[in-house]
């Protein structure tokens, strides 16, 4: 029922006649079906786009965090110097990626493209969920739908790009030359690489979307200003020792990595005292 009756709000516009502001549950379902397709399509031109550059996909950036000669080894190297920090300068890294399964490097290829297709389509398919929904909002909510939308977005690719070129190299560097034993040779299989990559990457992504989970969360009642300010130093340490565990033995590269994830938490506890304090005039009123 609750899925019946946001569908029949969806068709709820202003200055329509009342005989088609009414759809049928099975016509809601056909738009939908509409705008999963149109997304899946965009994501599979773009993952065929990817598919057919594999060298600039795999060489220049799936594998260049795997290397001490990537970007942002170099800078923080050339940071390292500057500040008399030797630990930061990474010069002789090189992971031995190996493959072990037949389709191993073939299925990898196919699995990248996809996951490429579904990045460089995310605000596209964003914008097809927003057009499914936008019917059924306010006049209010629209225009502040529109700015989430642009928001959502550019968190998320700014999330894939810091993680991207900080922590994926910085995990790769740390869990890549980890060793228990000098006898013990690191030989990373592709999957396990790959998965690492994706998995951290995605993951940023989706911690960045932190201020819009937020915003919504405050809307609905779940969470509240003063209860985010209450759990901040658990957050600290919480963000700390992930910042710790990914980074070299030096506090300065700890803070790099740390500085921008706790930002982002204090942006978060900003937002929801905006819509705590909008939701609290609106019941005055």
């Amino acid at each position: 029922m609750g899925i019946q009756n946001f569908m029949e709000q969806q068709t709820t516009k202003n200055n329509v006649p009342e005989e088609e502001k009414v759809m049928s549950f099975w016509d809601h379902l056909e738009e939908l079906r509409g705008h999963i397709f149109r997304s899946l399509i965009a994501i599979l031109v773009l993952a065929i786009l990817a598919f057919a550059n594999r060298h600039i996909i795999f060489d220049w950036i799936i594998l260049a965090p795997s290397s001490s000669h990537f970007i942002t080894y170099q800078w923080l190297c050339r940071l390292g110097h500057w500040l008399h920090v030797n630990s930061l300068c990474i010069s002789n890294m090189h992971i031995k990626i190996i493959n072990i399964k037949m389709s191993g490097q073939f299925l990898t290829h196919m699995y990248i493209s996809i996951v490429a297709g579904f990045i460089l389509a995310f605000p596209y398919v964003l914008w097809e969920i927003w057009r499914f929904v936008q019917p059924a909002l306010h006049e209010n909510e629209k225009k502040y739908s529109r700015g989430g939308l642009l928001i959502s977005t550019l968190l998320f690719l700014t999330g894939v790009i810091f993680s991207y070129f900080l922590i994926v190299p910085l995990t790769v560097n740390f869990l890549g030359t980890y060793t228990v034993s000098a006898d013990v040779v690191n030989q990373i299989s592709l999957s396990s690489y790959i998965s690492t990559v994706v998995s951290v990457t995605f993951a940023v992504g989706v911690v960045f979307e932190l201020p819009i989970l937020v915003y919504f969360l405050t809307r609905i009642g779940l969470i509240t200003p003063d209860m985010m300010k209450k759990n901040r130093k658990y957050m600290f340490v919480i963000l700390l020792t992930v910042s710790a565990i990914i980074t070299p033995p030096d506090v300065f590269s700890q803070m790099m990595v740390m500085i921008p994830l706790w930002g982002l938490y204090e942006s978060s506890i900003i937002v929801s005292k905006r819509v705590y304090k909008r939701l609290l005039r609106e019941a005055a009123e």
